[in-house]
Order: structure tokens, then C-alpha cells, then sequence
């Protein structure tokens, strides 16, 4: 009987149920299955590009109205303690969390995209496209997806540190405005069974998008073919990683890794620069945050509405990039509620829209610059490979022109590997901590139930991968941002509210010296 008591059955149960539901017909008919989803996309680019573009606009607008108004001083916890982590451990787990492995993924290639397909007027592989293409891979790891990732925490950060209310969900923090009867009925469990669906989603994407980028680097490194085999052993080596990382903690678990990695990565980043070509990337990277400063607001709100039927990727990935990001803004909000303890609402806001956005530059600025370089004097068919081979071959062949080739491999797969493990031990912990029935204002999710959590995120991204039901759920994931942009309105309403009703402004804010 104790084991039923950790976790609420009443939503997690229909939300795993569901993403099976989900997954299985589109699996299995992929191809249909893609076919439908990508013209329901299509429609919603043709018809709701400017409203996506906005979202992000006005998000940043409130974040920053949050912190700069009489709302930014407030603490969420005692005024009078210290905040729980130290700033340096606060932001990289912060980092770690909001980056993840996707960085590594898409920061030495995702110019290719737009230096292949540039916007309408530049010629593809031209020095224009080039510096359109890694401008364009800053600005989506920008100021925007960052206040999509953390406009929710204000209002999930005050019930659990300030109001201490026991279950940190979604519905919770939208009592203020429904009021109990929609809370405790029917409504709320709605609310945190979308949270949960978007989630695992997610999460199995995440899982499945993500092994490629070790085993290509593998099947590189030893000369084998990827298989499902070799899949299935980095997985569960990947498993049981996050899983010890959540089991131990935010504390001894993810913290610890979050700080390691910011060293590793570093070091990888000055490695790259003086073992490669690092007077041309500091060159390309000073050019490419001018162009992108320069271009920033044209890249932000364009529509690409005078030309008629013609949509460029720039056009259509960002929309389908914010719609992805609102599914994991949630996720973000609450993981960034749960460690933002002792920090003020602008502490938190600020952190989140300033750190992971100058390493995410810093990021793409190095790995980006060492693939355009390449692909300017060495290897003029980066652009024809990532087309015609599964792009995430690309990375280790690039790699492999660097001094000590097997080494900058091993590395980068650790850095990589790192980063996949704490954005999936953050999840997991997340997850558990929204599923829990324990008292989440005093204590910490079962390391059981995180455990559990792990598996079934695991057996799902597994099934996926095999019958080939990746692409198909990613495209819901992105679809599925629809309702999570309402709720988000939403929680910044009832941060607002509750803070309003509390006088949290005169109340609930550090004492001066």
C-alpha cells in the first residue's frame, strides 16, 4: 500500500495511456501518419506565424516587466535564508537544464540549414548564407525560447516556496483564478494530464533525437555500422546514468554533474580554438553576433508575407522551434521553480534569460565556426552530406580533422552524453516531483518513483525508435505547444494575483541593511 501512495495514478496513468494511444497508430502508419501532421503544420505556418513570433515578443516583454517592476524583489521562500545553491551552481544547473544535449546537436550543423535554403534574395552557400545560417542558430537558443522556458516558475516557484501548498502542478497555481471546485475536480486533473503528456513526449523525443549524436560518433570512432544493437547499449548505459543522477538528487546528483560539465565544456571549447582554427572562429563569431544584433529584429518577426508561397526554412523552423519549446516550457518552469529556493522573481527570470543564452552563443559561435571553416577549406561538401546521410555523421567527421581526431570524438561524446543526462535526470525528477503525493514544500520525490519514471520514459522511447514513431510524435510535440501557450498566460496572471492578494511586494522581500 505504501508504494500507491507515491504517486497520483489519477494522472499519470491517462497521460501514459494517452502518449501510447498516440504513438502506436502513428508508428505504424508513419509515412501517412507524417503526411497528415505535416500538412496540419503547414496550415498552422501559413496561418498563425505572426502569433507565434508575438508569443516570444511579449513573453520576453513580461519577464522583463516581472523583474524590473515592485514584483522583482520578491523572494520566493523566507526572505531571511540564503538561497539554496550558489550562483555559479544555480545557473549551470539552470543551463544544463535549458540547453541540454540540443546544443551539441545542432550548434556545429544547424547553419547548414539555412546556408542550403537562405532566405528569399541570398544565394545558398554564399559567404551571405553562411553568416545567415549560424546567426540564425544563435538566435534560437535567444532571448525568446528562454522566456518561453521560465515565464510559468513565478507562479509555480510562490505556491511551493511561499504559499507552501503541498502538490507542485499547474492547477495549483491556477486555484487563484478557477478557485477550488475546478481545482480539485475534473479541471485540474485536465491541466496536469496535459502537462504530463507534453512532458513524456518530450522527454522520449529528447531520448531518441539524442542517441544518434553519440552513436555516429561511436561508428565513427571504431568502424562499425549504427545499429539498433549499438542504439539499445547506448541507451541503457545513457539509463542508468540519469537514472543514479536523479536517484541521488538535485544536490549530490544533478548539481554535481550540471558544474562538471560547465568545466569540461569549456575546456573543450579552448581545446577547439587553439588545436583548430581559432583566429578564424573568434573572426566568424565577432561577425556573426554583429549580424545577428544587426538582423535580430527582421529574424524575430518575419513572415515572409510579400512572398507569396514561398516559405524558407528560416520561416517555417521557427515557428515549429517556439511551438516545440512551449511543449518543454512547462518542464523548464517548474524545474527552475523547484531549485530557484531564497531567489528573488527576478533573480530567477533574469538567470534564465541571460546565462543559457551567452553559453548557447558561446556554444554555436565555436562548433559552428569549426564546421563553416571546415566546409570552406576543407570539405566543400558539408552541405551535400548533411543533405543526402543522416545529418548526425556529419559531427565526427568534422571532429576528426582536428589534431588528436579519436580524442576531440571521445571528448565531445562525454560533453554530450553529460549534457543528454541532465536534461533527462532534470525531467525525471521533475516528472516525479509533479506525480508525487508527497508534501513537495518539505521534501523530495520518492528515488523510487524517479527510478520508475526513468524506465517507462526509456521502454517508450525504445518502442519508438524501433518502429519508427520518432518523427511522427516530434511533430505532435510541436503541436501540442497550442494549449501550453494558453496555460502559460495563464500562470503569469496568477503570479501576478497572488502576489497582488499577498502584497508579496511589501511583505515578502529582503530586508536592507
Amino acid at each position: 500500500m505504501k508504494s500507491k501512495k507515491l504517486i497520483d495514478y489519477k494522472i499519470f496513468v491517462p497521460a501514459l495511456l494517452i502518449i501510447i494511444a498516440i504513438s502506436i497508430p502513428f508508428a505504424l502508419y508513419e509515412e501517412e501518419s507524417l503526411a497528415l501532421l505535416n500538412s496540419i503544420f503547414a496550415y498552422i505556418v501559413e496561418v498563425f506565424s505572426w502569433g507565434y513570433l508575438w508569443y516570444g515578443i511579449i513573453l520576453v516583454g513580461a519577464g522583463l516587466y516581472l523583474s524590473f517592476s515592485k514584483y522583482g524583489q520578491v523572494v520566493l521562500g523566507d526572505p531571511n535564508e540564503k538561497p539554496e545553491f550558489s550562483f555559479f551552481e544555480y545557473a549551470s544547473i539552470l543551463i544544463a537544464m535549458g540547453l541540454g544535449s540540443t546544443v551539441m546537436r545542432t550548434g556545429m550543423l544547424q547553419w547548414t540549414s539555412v546556408a542550403n535554403d537562405p532566405p528569399i534574395g541570398v544565394e545558398p552557400g554564399s559567404a551571405e548564407a553562411l553568416l545567415w545560417g549560424n546567426a540564425y542558430s544563435m538566435f534560437l537558443w535567444g532571448f525568446q525560447v528562454f522566456a518561453i522556458f521560465v515565464m510559468a516558475a513565478p507562479a509555480m516557484g510562490y505556491i511551493l516556496h511561499v504559499k507552501k501548498r503541498p502538490l507542485m502542478r499547474i492547477s495549483e497555481a491556477c486555484r487563484v483564478i478557477f478557485g477550488d471546485r475546478f481545482t480539485d475536480g475534473w479541471g485540474g486533473k485536465a491541466l496536469d494530464i496535459l502537462f504530463l503528456i507534453s512532458i513524456l513526449a518530450g522527454a522520449a523525443v529528447t531520448l531518441g533525437l539524442g542517441t544518434p549524436i553519440i552513436t555516429h560518433n561511436l561508428s565513427n570512432l571504431l568502424g562499425i555500422e549504427v545499429n539498433f544493437g549499438m542504439t539499445i547499449i547506448v541507451t541503457v548505459i545513457w539509463v542508468l546514468l540519469f537514472s543514479i543522477s536523479a536517484y541521488l538528487g538535485i544536490d549530490k546528483g544533478i548539481k554535481r554533474l550540471s558544474t562538471l560539465n560547465m568545466y569540461l565544456a569549456g575546456l573543450f571549447a579552448l581545446f577547439i580554438l587553439v588545436a583548430g582554427p581559432g583566429v578564424f572562429i573568434l573572426s566568424y563569431f565577432t561577425d556573426t553576433v554583429s549580424f545577428l544584433l544587426s538582423n535580430y529584429v527582421t529574424i524575430s518577426l518575419n513572415t515572409e508575407s510579400v512572398h507569396q508561397g514561398q516559405t524558407t526554412h528560416m520561416q517555417s523552423n521557427t515557428v515549429f522551434w517556439f511551438a516545440y519549446s512551449a511543449t518543454w516550457a512547462m518542464l523548464h518552469s517548474v524545474f527552475a521553480a523547484k531549485i530557484s529556493k531564497g531567489r528573488t522573481i527576478k533573480e530567477m527570470i533574469l538567470t534564465y534569460l541571460l546565462a543559457p543564452t551567452l553559453l548557447s552563443w558561446v556554444a554555436t559561435g565555436v562548433l559552428g565556426g569549426l564546421g563553416v571553416h571546415r566546409y570552406l577549406t576543407e570539405d566543400a561538401s558539408i552541405l551535400q552530406f548533411v543533405q543526402e546521410e543522416a545529418r548526425m555523421a556529419a559531427i565526427p567527421e568534422i571532429l576528426s580533422t582536428l589534431p588528436f581526431g579519436a580524442v576531440s570524438i571521445v571528448i565531445f561524446m562525454i560533453v554530450a552524453l553529460i549534457f543528454l543526462t541532465t536534461t533527462l535526470d532534470s525531467t525525471t525528477y521533475t516528472v516525479a516531483a509533479y506525480t508525487s503525493t508527497r508534501d513537495m514544500s518539505k521534501h523530495e520525490p520518492s528515488k523510487t518513483l524517479r527510478v520508475v519514471i526513468s524506465a517507462v520514459i526509456t521502454v517508450v522511447a525504445l518502442v519508438l525508435m524501433r518502429i519508427g514513431g520518432l518523427a511522427p510524435l516530434e511533430v505532435v510535440s510541436g503541436l501540442m505547444g497550442l494549449p501550453i501557450i494558453f496555460i502559460q498566460f495563464l500562470l503569469i496572471y496568477a503570479a501576478k494575483r497572488m502576489m497582488d492578494e499577498d502584497q508579496a511586494w511589501k511583505y515578502n522581500i529582503r530586508k536592507k541593511e
